[in-house]
């Protein structure tokens, strides 16, 4: 069965593109051209994952970002937020928010499905090493795919559940930014990195106590520290 993606955008030239590209690469398309609309299919159609643009009439993508994130029945859906090269403050405001990606506008068609497919992927891969990865109280749960901390658990995005996967299992050594973007998002050149410290820090937000085990190395990346927090 193919993947179903809804696609939220106002401009129809934009809307068209994106939906016969998607299309061509096997996915299903759903469309919405406003804030209420976008709200309604995600919550009916459950899809698989949430192409959202942040200038929209009614209520803009930040917000339904939010507001989606918020919801249990949809808040683990993936969104990619599509963004104008200006619109910085809100690409990491739309990270912070919960969204898994962004894609500046104007795009290459074929970026945006190769996107579409990496984090979609981060949600399906199957463990290639320890299923179960602990650290103190803190306890990662790959066939469960969950988090723990003193046995309660902790909501995490597809990304930040690959990102804490990978963190762990390379426990004491240092990742750089560069490596984090290529194992982490599957991207082969280096974007900006500030990506991963956007993810990095809602984790860690997301952890509370247990984001000490989480070391910044500066001017380098990140490191799990391989003893107990105290």
């Amino acid at each position: 069965m193919s993947k179903k993606i809804l696609v939220v955008d106002d401009e129809a030239d934009v809307l068209d593109l994106v939906c016969i590209n998607l299309r061509t690469a096997g996915f299903t398309v759903v469309t919405a051209e406003n804030g209420s609309s976008a709200l309604a299919k995600a919550r009916s159609e459950r899809p698989d994952l949430i192409l959202l643009d942040i200038m929209l009439p009614e209520m803009n993508g930040l917000e339904i970002c939010k507001t989606l994130k918020r919801e249990p029945a949809t808040s683990s859906i993936p969104i990619i937020m599509l963004t104008a090269k200006s619109e910085e403050v809100d690409r990491v405001v739309g990270l912070e928010l919960g969204a898994d990606d962004y894609v500046p506008k104007p795009f290459s068609p074929r970026e945006l499905v190769l996107r579409v497919k990496s984090v979609l992927r981060r949600g399906q891969e199957k463990p290639t090493t320890d299923e179960r990865l602990h650290l103190g109280e803190l306890v990662l749960d790959r066939s469960r795919h969950e988090v723990l901390i003193k046995g309660k658990r902790i909501d995490l995005t597809a990304t930040e559940f690959k990102l804490l996967a990978v963190l762990m299992e390379r426990r004491g050594r240092v990742q750089g930014r560069e490596r984090l973007l290529n194992d982490v998002w599957g991207y082969e050149s280096v974007i900006d990195t500030r990506t991963v410290d956007t993810h990095v820090r809602r984790l860690r937000e997301k952890l509370g106590k247990a984001s000490s085990y989480i070391e910044t190395i500066r001017g380098v990346g990140y490191r799990v520290m391989d003893t107990d927090v105290e």
